[in-house]
């Protein structure tokens, strides 16, 4: 199947506009999340998406630095908020991340990201991390694919009593923004 050049979705936040939360207990992009990332991302021009990011204390690894593992949590976040600009939820198939170099606590980092071109249901997209400004250094990079799924698949593997208390906004969600806007789960 050929890739297809990606095509912003007309409902799509505006460009500028901060991007919303998918589900606020979210570990990326949550604010009801108690030890989550606290990630801030805005719709860029096309389908591109633009953020920050600051270390912080609890998110080191070596002394000092930013755990590796945190830092790829970012950029699937970073990378997967790019579905909010296509309008079609997606989960996470493929992720690969390069450390180009440390990340200290406390540091920022400028974060941007765009969809290279969709493939069937296959999401294809590329993003960077750097320190000191959106012109600086580049700390980390990562290249991913997303597959878009329906609601559907939430409530078939969800667990039920998260799914259930899920707020959010379509297509993420199936009608109109409400808690337990998924609807009860759906039986093996």
């Amino acid at each position: 199947m050929a890739a297809n050049p990606p095509a912003r979705h007309p409902q799509a936040p505006a460009s500028g506009a901060a991007l919303p939360s998918h589900y606020d207990r979210c570990f990326g992009c949550g604010v009801d999340h108690p030890a989550g990332l606290g990630i801030e991302l805005f719709a860029g021009e096309g389908v591109s998406v633009t953020g920050r990011y600051r270390v912080a204390e609890t998110q080191q690894g070596a002394p000092g630095i930013a755990h590796g593992g945190i830092l790829a949590a970012v950029m699937d976040e970073l990378l997967g908020s790019l579905n909010w600009l296509l309008m079609a939820p997606a989960v996470t198939y493929r992720l690969e991340t390069v450390f180009r170099r440390p990340v200290p606590v406390a540091a920022e980092l400028f974060l941007a990201a765009r969809v290279v071109s969709v493939t069937g249901a296959t999401v294809h997209s590329e993003g960077e991390g750097r320190l000191d400004g959106p012109d600086g250094p580049v700390a980390v990079r990562a290249v991913g694919e997303f597959r878009q799924v329906p609601a559907e698949h939430f409530r078939r593997h969800g667990r039920p009593q998260d799914v259930a208390s899920a707020t959010g906004r379509p297509p993420w969600r199936d009608g109109p923004v409400t808690r337990g806007s998924f609807g009860p789960p759906v039986p093996e």
